[in-house]
């Protein structure tokens, strides 16, 4: 089958723009043509603007006409004048009253404030006068109460206010003391020495206080082929006196290889972290460095 077989069994107008046109113009015919309402509707429009020029023309013109009017006859002042005149004078009067209403507010503040500056005036007057009172107080009551202390050499000197009744009971103590010594001062000298040692001893049986530290330390092996069961023997198989191991944990790092962390509390004096590292990386098969992940002290 050929294409234009095909095309011919098509159902298709390819002609219909062409029945449409030859249907418009029939219909035109018939109806007549539109050009004679087109010009109609335009006649109409001009129409329309020439009334209106013709209106704003007669408008111009009676307005200069009322203008030349006016101008000729003068006429005395009208009736909208003078009512204008007399709002303008009674909005002056209006504003000049307002005008003196706020000075009068103006002059009423002023007293006021007058007023306060005169009140905190005398205020601060009986402040002064109280401030000066209390500062010649003190300066008048001191001599009374302490008498001046003589000086000898930059050193005070005590003066003597005993009564000679005291002076005699003192002659009379001081002939009382036993020059050549006693039973009793001996006796005095055996008790301060025995309270002494008796101190002496409660001193030495109170402990002494032992400075603790908890260390925590992270033992890093050579790969993870290392046997970390084993390392963590070695590293417990560490013993000084003053350290005690604690708990332990592995600690994933990365491709497969584990650290271990292990805690341990020593005494300060004894144990010390240089000591710890130095023994643990002897067991050079296992490990691999030691870093203290964290000190505390206790």
């Amino acid at each position: 089958m050929s294409a234009v077989d095909f095309l011919a069994k098509e159902k298709i107008w390819f002609d219909k723009p062409r029945y449409d046109e030859a249907e418009r113009r029939f219909y035109e015919h018939m109806n007549g043509s539109p050009q004679p309402t087109k010009d109609a509707g335009a006649n109409t429009i001009l129409q329309d603007i020439a009334r209106a020029r013709e209106n704003i023309q007669k408008s111009l013109a009676g307005l200069k006409t009322t203008l030349c009017n006016r101008g000729s006859a003068q006429p005395p002042i009208s009736q909208h004048s003078q009512l204008s005149t007399g709002s303008s004078i009674s909005s002056s009067s209006a504003d000049h009253g307002e005008l003196v209403s706020r000075i009068k507010s103006l002059e009423l503040e002023n007293q006021s404030l007058h007023k306060v500056v005169e009140n905190l005036r005398a205020a601060l007057s009986k402040l002064e006068c109280r401030v000066a009172v209390l500062e010649k107080s003190p300066a008048a009551v001191s001599p009374a109460s302490a008498p001046p202390v003589p000086y000898t050499n930059g050193t005070a000197v005590q003066q003597k206010t005993s009564t000679p009744a005291k002076e005699e009971e003192e002659e009379d103590d001081d002939d009382d003391i036993d020059l050549f010594g006693s039973d009793e001062d001996e006796e005095a000298d055996k008790l301060k020495e025995q309270r002494l040692k008796e101190y002496a001893e409660k001193k030495a049986k109170k402990p002494a206080i032992i400075a603790k530290s908890s260390i925590l330390l992270d033992v890093k092996p050579w790969d993870d082929e290392t046997d970390m069961a084993k390392l963590e023997e070695c590293v417990r198989s560490v013993q000084a006196d003053g350290l005690l191991w604690g708990t332990s944990k592995l600690v994933p790092v990365g491709y497969g290889i584990k650290k271990l962390q292990i805690a341990c509390v020593v005494e300060d004096d004894k144990v010390g972290t240089d000591m710890l590292e130095e023994e643990i990386t002897k067991f050079e098969d296992y490990v691999q460095s030691v870093d203290v992940a964290a000190f505390n002290k206790i």
